[in-house]
């Protein structure tokens, strides 16, 4: 897929930026770019195979950024000490450098530093997936100590520096079944977070909510996922007045389970409705029409 949408590879200040364009046939000027952020221990790469090129497909420009300490952008030494405002910085920064007003979508801690971002800056639309709550990360903290004590102690060695086991990784971020090299390459590509961001996360930064803007906003969880379980996605809508999708049958990684394509898709029906102004939309060629992945969990 990704040789049909080439990636191209922008450094903004720093900040390691990917980009996947939709071809010439397919670019529609009324569609605003997509900009991605990633969650802890991650970087722009978690979008580049699946979610970008199927979006760019769709007629979205798509940009997903590295943020400070991760990836390819810079301050990699100072990971440990960067804080929740300045990855709402390099947000802001980059936001900024597409001129554009996006749309943006956030994973875990990606959509955490969203709902801080929209406290002072405005943004088209947001789309929050499988996000740390406005309540912060203790609730999820103490759910998986009491429920998989090992897990939680295992996933602790990242946050040292220490390689974790395949089958932690897929317990922790798949629920469907995942190939070995896919496991492999997370495990490659994972690197330590920032102690500070995740203290942030979890008491000293919440977001402040009387004060946060509010674009139209997708929000969305996965069934079986143990680092932001669905009674934190439902917090989550609940505290912003909006109804939460679940995906059926999916873990964390909704971005690399097998059936991805069934996330992306309620997404884009969210999208075109809301940011384009549209009730339906043309299927672009090899993309799946959904198939009850995904519930109205207020309903």
């Amino acid at each position: 897929m990704t040789d049909s949408f080439p990636l191209q590879n922008h450094l903004v200040a720093g900040r390691e930026v990917l980009a996947c364009l939709p071809s010439a046939g397919l670019a529609d000027a009324e569609k605003p770019p997509l900009l991605f952020v990633h969650g802890a221990f991650a970087g722009a790469w978690m979008w580049a195979d699946t979610y970008m090129p199927w979006f760019a497909q769709a007629g979205y420009p798509c940009y997903a950024l590295s943020l400070r300490g991760h990836g390819n952008s810079s301050d990699r030494e100072r990971i440990d000490w960067l804080s929740i405002g300045e990855y709402v910085e390099d947000l802001q920064v980059v936001a900024e450098w597409l001129e554009t007003p996006a749309v943006l979508v956030g994973h875990s801690m990606g959509g955490f530093v969203v709902q801080k971002y929209l406290e002072r800056h405005p943004a088209l639309a947001a789309a929050l997936l499988c996000a740390v709550p406005p309540q912060g990360l203790a609730a999820s903290q103490f759910h998986m100590l009491f429920q998989k004590p090992g897990l939680f102690l295992e996933l602790n060695n990242v946050m040292n520096g220490r390689q974790v086991s395949l089958d932690a990784i897929r317990e922790s971020l798949f629920s469907q079944p995942v190939s070995e090299s896919t496991l492999s390459r997370f495990r490659a590509k994972m690197q330590v977070e920032s102690q500070r961001a995740m203290w942030d996360m979890t008491v000293f930064h919440l977001p402040t909510l009387p004060f946060t803007a509010r674009p139209p906003l997708f929000i969305a969880g996965a069934e079986h996922d143990v680092m932001v379980p669905p009674f934190m996605v439902l917090a989550t809508a609940h505290t912003y007045g909006v109804e939460a999708h679940m995906f059926k049958g999916m873990g964390h990684a909704i971005t690399h389970e097998r059936d991805w394509r069934e996330t992306a898709e309620p997404l884009l029906d969210w999208l075109e409705a809301q940011v384009s102004g549209q009730t339906q939309h043309p299927r672009a060629e090899n993309m799946a029409a959904p198939s009850g992945a995904y519930v109205n969990a207020l309903a």
